[in-house]
């Protein structure tokens, strides 16, 4: 059976404190939060792609 993957005292700790900064928002303010998160999730997703293909030969690297 597979194990949760645990926190790191800090990770939970940033986490708690995240929670204080978005329960402080405003609907907008809380929206357009998301929006960017998503954004910048994509955005990584992205590149660990790229990153991965180039690790993998799948794509040629940054001819210098």
């Amino acid at each position: 059976m597979n194990q949760p993957i645990e926190l790191s005292l800090e990770q939970q700790f940033n986490i708690r404190s995240f929670e204080t900064q978005v329960q402080q928002m405003s609907r907008e303010q809380a929206q357009n939060f998301l929006i960017d998160l998503y954004k910048q999730m994509m955005m990584r997703e992205t590149m660990y792609k790229h990153f991965l293909k180039h690790q993998w030969g799948l794509e040629p690297g940054p001819q210098v």
